[in-house]
């Protein structure tokens, strides 16, 4: 068990990451995951814990957080009647499926591997945010049938090893169908929820070796706790500056940055 003073560093690094990201998240729209996992790679890393499990244990303790912030989000929206019941109740089977495949990719490949996957997903997240069209359609109505049955499994799939939750693919997904924006934003809210419940309940029974200290599975507890705290502290700060200010041109800053994020992560990931 590691001494309460060698947890001080970690400590003081995960409540600026928390900071951080709620404002984020609360300024842009995005769910915290994007930063999070990312920023928990990092951090772990320049602290000296690293081994073959480490981005498990950032993918899983991005998941556990996003359970939190995704059930407070969905209550808030669902007062407004935002949150589209109907997209979730017939999304929900095939999501749920494509996150328990993915906690059974991810714990059971390399943390280099994780990196790479993460890299190549956040440029195509990176992309859309970029350089993205909100007229863009690819139909008028949400998919049904095997169409949904194909997307639904894809969208918790890569989720789970990005260590989202729903926005960063349920959003443009909704919005390439026509779903008013609000809507999209309110009901991947939901996404976010039953694609983390199934792949924390695996990470949290899966067996990861050389985790960082205090770490449950793959949960690390303190790094969970901490990001809740100072999310919730500062995510309204982030809404008051998205009311104050044109959040579009933000966005595709940070598009950008997520470039370079997933280009850095991708170099790494290649040992350069």
């Amino acid at each position: 068990m590691p001494e309460l003073s060698d947890l001080l560093p970690m400590v003081a690094l995960l409540i600026v990451i928390g900071g951080f990201a709620g404002a984020l998240a609360g300024m842009l729209g995005v769910g915290g995951g994007i930063v999070l996992v990312p920023a928990f790679f990092y951090a772990f890393s320049a602290l000296g814990y690293g081994g073959d499990s480490l981005f498990q244990v950032c993918l899983a303790t991005s998941l556990a957080t996003i359970i939190v912030t995704s059930l407070r989000s969905v209550a808030s929206h669902n007062k407004k009647g935002a949150v589209d019941w109907e997209i979730l109740k017939t999304w929900l089977p095939g999501i749920v499926v494509g996150a328990v495949f993915g906690v059974m990719l991810a714990t059971s490949l390399r943390s280099s591997t994780l990196q790479g996957i993460f890299g190549i997903l956040a440029m195509v997240v990176g992309l859309y945010m970029a350089f993205g069209r909100s007229e863009w359609r690819l139909g008028e109505a949400m998919p049904t049938g095997i169409l949904r049955m194909i997307l639904s499994p894809i969208l918790g799939f890569l989720s789970v090893l990005m260590g989202i939750g729903g926005g960063s693919f349920g959003v443009p997904v909704m919005s390439l169908y026509n779903t008013p924006i609000h809507r999209a934003v309110a009901t991947a809210a939901g996404f976010g929820v039953i694609i983390a419940v199934p792949s924390v309940i695996g990470f949290l029974i899966s067996n990861p070796v050389d985790t960082p200290p205090w770490t449950l599975g793959a949960v690390n507890v303190p790094a969970f706790f901490l990001i809740i705290a100072m999310t919730l502290i500062t995510t309204p700060y982030g809404v008051k500056l998205a009311h104050a200010m044109d959040p579009k041109p933000l966005k595709r800053a940070f598009g950008v940055f997520l470039l370079l994020v997933a280009l850095n992560m991708l170099r790494k990931a290649m040992g350069w």
